[in-house]
């Protein structure tokens, strides 16, 4: 019997209309729209606006065409995973929300929390089910209202990030095609630098976490930089060795979009032109989990079936990871 591998067969991705230019965050804070494309490369960020509107809102257009383009009905779907740090609700999880607000009836599903790492973690754990023979159908999405966790007072975290999400379908393949091999990581003293203090049971809401603005994102930006460097770029590294993958054999690196630096050194260490990168973010900012669907849903249109592609990412906590994958379809005829 051949191998079961996790195929991609469809991709989808959804970004709110608002635009946050940074020349409306020079009302806010005091930056420029230079310092801002200097230090990040990021020219705007999509907000998701209008009250009790949390991540499945952002969650439910992307699974509504990836079932399109697949021609399949939410019914279909054995198990949806969302990959967020941002979630409606501490529970039910955002992949029960979507589930209902879609009508997947026959699915379960469950929520991944590993930050900017997030996608890759959910793709790893959504394959392992395809893998296994028992399902069939598994819906991979990485989605983040970030705006909902931003101090718009914070220099340092407000010109980074933005709201979207993206995803993919995976579904039984014997031909190779799909996941073919994961480097995820983790290590928890990076907490210390990168992190949302209140709001988990170590310091639940109270009038006083809120005066103190504690629940919003905290990032030491130095030494997360330094770091997400370092260990993304190591990540796709490994997976490129481990599978005798030379620059050459690289189709696309799909990375994170973190910061533009970030993005070009890791290219850089993998010894891939800025061509064979895709980078949107300088449209949409740092989406977290949804940043590496967003790319694959942007470029789908450009990706060939037999395709080597890279996706890396670094996280919060610290998580980071890069995997391979070997595209299933040709984008143009999808």
């Amino acid at each position: 019997m051949s191998k079961i591998t996790a195929a991609i067969t469809a991709v989808g991705g959804y970004v709110p209309d608002y635009v946050l230019t940074n020349q409306e965050l020079e009302k806010l804070v005091e930056t420029t729209d230079e310092w801002i494309m200097t230090r990040t490369g990021i020219k705007e960020r999509r907000i998701l606006k209008g009250e009790g509107k949390g991540t499945s809102e952002l969650c439910v257009p992307v699974a509504l065409e990836i079932c399109k383009k697949r021609g399949i009905t939410p019914e279909d779907i054995d198990l949806l995973i969302v990959a967020t740090v941002t979630p409606d609700m501490v529970f039910p999880a955002t992949a029960n929300v979507v589930t209902d607000k879609i009508g997947a009836k026959n699915a379960f599903g469950f929520d991944i929390s590993a930050a900017c790492s997030g996608f890759l973690y959910a793709l790893d754990t959504g394959a392992k089910f395809i893998e296994s023979g028992k399902y069939k159908k598994v819906m991979v999405i990485g989605a983040d209202k970030m705006s909902s966790i931003i101090d718009y007072t914070d220099r340092t975290t407000c010109i980074i990030f933005g709201d979207g999400a993206g995803g993919v379908l995976l579904e039984p393949n014997t031909e190779g095609f799909g996941l073919v091999d994961s480097v995820l990581k983790s290590d928890g003293h990076g907490r210390e630098f990168l992190n949302m203090k209140a709001g988990g049971s170590n310091y639940p809401a109270s009038a006083e976490t809120v005066a103190n603005r504690q629940h919003y994102v905290f990032q030491e930006g130095k030494t997360v930089f330094k770091y997400a460097v370092a260990n993304m770029a190591d990540a796709a590294r490994t997976v490129m060795d481990r599978n005798q993958l030379t620059a050459a054999d690289v189709a696309w690196l799909v990375p994170h979009q973190a910061n533009l630096r970030i993005i070009s050194a890791t290219a850089d260490h993998m010894g891939l032109p800025k061509e064979k990168t895709m980078i949107n973010i300088h449209r949409f900012g740092n989406t977290t989990a949804g940043t590496i669907p967003l790319c694959l849903w942007e470029w789908e249109p450009q990706l060939k079936k037999g395709d080597n592609l890279i996706l890396a990412a670094f996280g919060g906590g610290f998580t980071w990871g890069a995997s391979y994958v070997k595209w299933a379809y040709d984008g143009k005829k999808a």
